[in-house]
């Protein structure tokens, strides 16, 4: 039983910050005390200003709504651990969003107990990110959340989106998914001007505004967010192509290779081909190398020389 008032009142705040509602006899068995108690906690944690919230049905329970300011986020020292981690994980790749889950890690750090922040420090000072490419385009987080809430709530939203040519039209989308691929964000949604489903690239949306508009979700094609938008993308048009045949099953490649599976057909029981198709001739050079098996190659002649040349400088190098 927890008899320590400040350590219950603090562990019941816990336990409603990690779920959406909690029945009062299941906070009573956790918390080791009665439903008397409970209720009495409850009213404690009213006058202190959070917004706890009773709720009807056959036992009644509560949770913790919103409010006009966070709470204090309470978190166990294999929590506030498994944050800060992923936060640096978040900070090292190309999520779009380094800058602000730097800010994050370091907010959190701030608060950690010592014992905790020695520990984070250690992790951080210990481990490093290899990146293979680029860093993607910088990713808007009250965007992102924005777009987030409005798939959630499966409310119409109006943007302005510029694409890959230049262009920039007003769309009316009903959102349904956000998606991250190869360092950028993708927002799955189905246009209602064109009555078709759409990919939109993040970075490329502005002046985004709600409708108040709801809407009933429809199916995904394939049931599948992911694996549409990769199909999507896998399939989108490229300014460089190359079509490898690979002398290996498909299965073998697609565990040898960071191209996209959609891009990865079977011919046979030993031979497959890749698209390694690009809009960067080192990203296609990257692919094949990647391949680990004898392969024949139908490409574009601008690609045929990109891999002549770095071929001759690979030559050069080795027998210098």
């Amino acid at each position: 039983m927890t008899t320590d008032l400040p350590a219950r009142m603090l562990r019941l705040l816990s336990l409603l910050q990690t779920r959406r509602e909690w029945s009062g006899t299941e906070l009573a068995e956790r918390l080791g005390v009665t439903g008397r108690t409970i209720r009495r906690d409850i009213d404690r944690l009213r006058d202190l200003g959070y917004p706890v919230e009773g709720t009807t049905g056959h036992a009644g329970g509560y949770r913790l709504a919103s409010g006009a300011a966070m709470p204090p986020l309470i978190l166990d020292d294999d929590e506030a651990i498994a944050t800060a981690v992923a936060l640096r994980t978040a900070a090292g790749h190309l999520t779009g969003m380094e800058e602000t889950a730097l800010r994050a890690l370091a907010k959190l750090e701030q608060v950690l107990p010592a014992r905790l922040r020695t520990q984070v420090a250690a992790v951080q000072e210990t481990t490093a990110t290899i990146g293979w490419e680029t860093r993607g385009p910088r990713v808007d987080p009250e965007l992102l959340g924005s777009l987030a809430a409005a798939c959630r709530d499966h409310e119409s939203v109006t943007f302005d989106y510029t694409t890959r040519h230049g262009g920039c039209a007003a769309r009316r989308v009903e959102p349904h998914h956000l998606i991250a691929s190869g360092g950028l964000w993708y927002l799955l949604a189905h246009d209602t001007d064109k009555n078709d489903w759409r990919i939109y690239r993040l970075d490329r949306i502005t002046n985004p505004a709600p409708t108040r508009r709801r809407f009933t979700p429809r199916p995904v094609p394939g049931d599948d967010p992911a694996a549409y938008v990769a199909d999507k993308i896998a399939t989108a048009p490229t300014r460089y192509r190359a079509i490898a045949t690979v002398h290996a099953p498909a299965h073998t490649v697609r565990h040898r290779t960071w191209a996209l599976a959609a891009r990865i057909h079977p011919r046979d029981e030993a031979t497959c081909t890749v698209d390694c198709s690009s809009n960067h001739l080192p990203g296609i050079a990257q692919t094949l190398a990647a391949l680990d098996a004898d392969y024949t190659l139908d490409a574009d002649p601008e690609v045929t020389a990109y891999l002549h040349r770095t071929a001759a400088r690979m030559r050069h190098a080795t027998n210098s």
